[in-house]
């Protein structure tokens, strides 16, 4: 049976014992971390909702699936990832949905020896590297396909506006290591907070500076709010998006503001225009058609696509580990880090993994499409 217990994060971190006593056990423990309330709470809950459409059991183990709220802060990641290693004794940690939270639960992920599965682009340095492996696309792949479209359309001079925070560096840092030596030129950057209401001032600059392009490095509902204000000051270039706002949610609060918007994104928003041969079309339709039947039509989401992948990796990793090991066990553990290493094409909504110890993103071109909105709608970009 699949338990899903949905709580609230407490605030203060919670003490790692060490050892933690492990015991064998007749289910797979994962504990998700995401950001269901919150700033980022856009991501979050859609995350939670493609929950639903996963399986209960794998290889014949039942799932015991544990969901906490992180609100997006990193303090109360660390507390949540905490208590799936010490109190859980969880067998895989998944989350969070935004970068800083990310960060925090892979950190006690490496430092518990736990495998963790992350929803959001973040660094992975080599102390994070052993245990975490990145399920969404990382920006290199994502931004290549933005500067290629903006080299396309003539695009000479760029204006950037995002997150004052880890995800906006690492689209900023992106741009500079991609976008410039193409021939871009940066001409302003700006950045806000997630939280924040306005980006009037910011905005002001970036009209001054009159650049051909703006790209915006941000997600989720907040990603319109740079969109609108944009068009509201009548910037009539092209805007791009970073694959981090690919959900209807931004439409919904763009509006028109959102009519041709160029943006990055995951093939989950659109597996019906990909061809049969392409190993992410069927669950991309199996997870839209799950959702949308019960939230409505339009309510996909790339950031259900991550959740939902989650287990369809897990598909893939659980039977190849349970040959050698129980779940409950540091055994285990190990036996799910060598399955990453091991199993090859891994296909799921997203795109297509092969893990490696040095690549822990695994994703190529598969994982990637371009869109543009009209009439309300995302359609292929050109």
């Amino acid at each position: 049976m699949n338990k899903m217990v949905l709580a609230a994060a407490a605030c203060a971190a919670l003490a790692l014992p060490a050892p933690v006593a492990y015991a064998q056990s007749t289910e797979i423990t994962i504990g998700i971390s995401i950001s269901t309330t919150g700033p980022a709470a856009a991501l979050g809950v859609p995350e939670r909702n493609a929950l639903e459409f996963v399986p209960k059991e794998i290889a014949g183990v039942p799932l015991k699936v544990i969901v906490l709220d992180d609100g997006g802060d990193p303090t109360n990641a660390t507390t949540n990832a905490r208590r799936f290693v010490t109190e859980s004794k969880a067998d895989i940690i998944v989350g969070s949905s935004t970068t800083p939270p990310t960060i925090a639960i892979s950190n006690v992920a490496n430092e518990a020896g736990t495998p963790h599965i992350s929803l959001a682009p973040f660094p992975v340095t080599p102390e994070r590297t052993k245990w975490s492996v990145v399920l969404p696309q990382p920006v290199p792949i994502m931004g290549k396909v933005l500067y290629e479209h903006m080299k396309a359309h003539n695009v000479k001079t760029v204006g950037y506006i995002g997150y004052s925070d880890s995800y906006g560096d690492l689209w900023f840092d992106d741009f500079k290591r991609q976008g410039v030596p193409m021939g871009l030129t940066l001409v302003d950057e700006e950045r806000f907070a997630r939280p924040d209401t306005s980006v009037a001032g910011q905005v002001l600059k970036l009209v001054a500076a009159n650049p051909d392009a703006i790209l915006i490095g941000a997600s989720g509902t907040a990603a319109g709010l740079p969109q609108s204000a944009l068009r509201e000051r009548g910037y009539k270039g092209l805007i791009y998006q970073t694959h981090g706002a690919a959900s209807m949610d931004f439409i919904r609060i763009a509006g028109p503001a959102a009519e041709g918007v160029i943006m990055a994104s995951g093939p989950v928003m659109n597996p019906e225009g990909q061809p049969d041969s392409a190993l992410t079309k069927k669950p991309g339709l199996a997870l839209n058609a799950a959702y949308e039947g019960k939230y409505g039509p339009n309510t996909r989401s790339q950031f259900a696509g991550h959740a939902y992948d989650a287990f369809e990796v897990l598909k893939r990793l659980v039977p190849a580990a349970l040959k050698s090991a129980k779940p409950g066990t540091p055994e285990f553990h190990e036996a799910i880090r060598q399955a990453i290493m091991s199993e090859h094409e891994i296909a799921a909504t997203q795109g297509v993994y092969n893990w490696t110890e040095k690549d822990r993103s695994g994703l190529d071109d598969r994982s990637r499409i371009i869109l543009t909105v009209k009439d309300g709608k995302y359609v292929p970009a050109m």
